[in-house]
């Protein structure tokens, strides 16, 4: 077995640390020419769909920009589809569903009972990755937040507003609640099959935290996120990432989750107000930042650790890395965090 680098858990579990851990998330994938070569010969969701391609996927940004955890790569739609639902991934559109849910008959057409069942490909691409991490770093796994994951069931693609999803649960909020209710089911049997598998620590991704106000963010998210917690949170670490909603982040004080991830709208000072001493908290350089001359992206890499302070933080990106971003920029913001100690 290889050199184990637990710092990323340590922190997790609420241990002192010499330094951050530091890992970026989207790191396995478009920014990568490794990955390119693979896309150029596989479609996406048949990179998604066979084991060993999702377990080289993973790996590669291990091998390269050598952050402190690796995550497996996957998409949160893996649950439609698991579900029931045609999802397809167009280029240059984003995922598409060709049919939505919009009425009663398709929420009950939804397949809750075998969904998790045909996940298997992702629990075999969990043990294969393990098996080729050897111990190096932990392994994380993830689900979309149920409310992130309905946006898309209900709009059928991406949108900057989602309308059509907010509007069904304006006008349906039972039929609503019933898809949510379905989701959520399903993504605790999921993630609790990838704990099983050796997933180490899991990461909610809320990504459109930001559509609901506090009021609907209680009613149409934070519930379910909250339900997926306290089922998981016994198993593993959870990290629960909120994109564009700051004032959510306070409302995460008494959960279950180990920490809380944040974008680069906030400064470091009120995100560690927001959420208090209890949580770690996770973020959160633009990740456009990363484009910056290599010794001006380490001088904010450095401000943004000096802000954080010394424990209970994990270096990371605001939102994933772009595809765009030369993979030395990537290395050294990893570096940089890897080179930092604590004054």
């Amino acid at each position: 077995m290889k050199e184990q680098n637990h710092l990323f858990l340590d922190v997790l579990n609420g241990k002192k640390v010499d330094r951050p851990p530091v890992w970026m998330m989207r790191q396995a994938g478009r920014y990568l020419p490794e990955y390119m070569e693979l896309r150029r010969k596989y479609d996406f969701f048949t990179r998604v769909e066979t084991p060993e391609l999702a377990a080289e996927i993973t790996i590669q940004p291990i091998d390269i920009i050598k952050p402190d955890a690796a995550i497996l790569f996957s998409d949160i739609l893996v649950i439609p589809k698991a579900m029931g639902m045609d999802v397809q991934l167009v280029d240059k559109v984003g995922p598409f569903f060709p049919k939505t849910i919009e009425n009663k008959q398709d929420v009950d057409n939804l397949n809750t009972d075998e969904a998790p069942e045909r996940l298997q490909h992702v629990y075999d691409a969990i043990k294969i990755t393990q098996e080729k991490l050897d111990g190096r770093v932990p392994l994380i796994g993830f689900a979309g937040a149920p409310w992130t994951v309905f946006c898309y069931m209900i709009e059928g693609k991406g949108s900057k507003n989602f309308a059509k999803a907010k509007t069904f649960c304006y006008q349906h909020p039972e039929l609503a609640e019933s898809v949510l209710d379905k989701v959520t089911d399903v993504t605790i049997s999921y993630l609790k099959n990838k704990v099983a598998a050796g997933a180490q620590a899991i990461q909610i991704f809320d990504s459109w935290a930001s559509l609901l106000n506090q009021k609907d963010y209680a009613k149409y998210s934070q519930k379910y996120i909250d339900r997926i917690t306290e089922a998981i949170s016994p198993l593993a670490p959870v990290i629960i990432y909120l994109r564009g909603n700051p004032f959510a982040y306070a409302n995460y004080k008494d959960s279950s989750c180990s920490a809380i991830g944040v974008d680069w709208g906030i400064s470091p000072t009120i995100a560690k107000q927001l959420v208090g001493d209890k949580k770690v908290i996770q973020g959160n350089f633009d990740p456009i930042k990363l484009l910056m001359p290599i010794d001006e992206l380490k001088k904010e890499t450095i401000s943004m650790l000096d802000e954080f302070g010394t424990q209970k933080y994990v270096a990371n990106l605001g939102h994933g890395i772009l595809p765009n971003i030369p993979v030395d920029h990537a290395k050294a913001f990893v570096d940089t965090v890897k080179s930092y100690s604590y004054k």
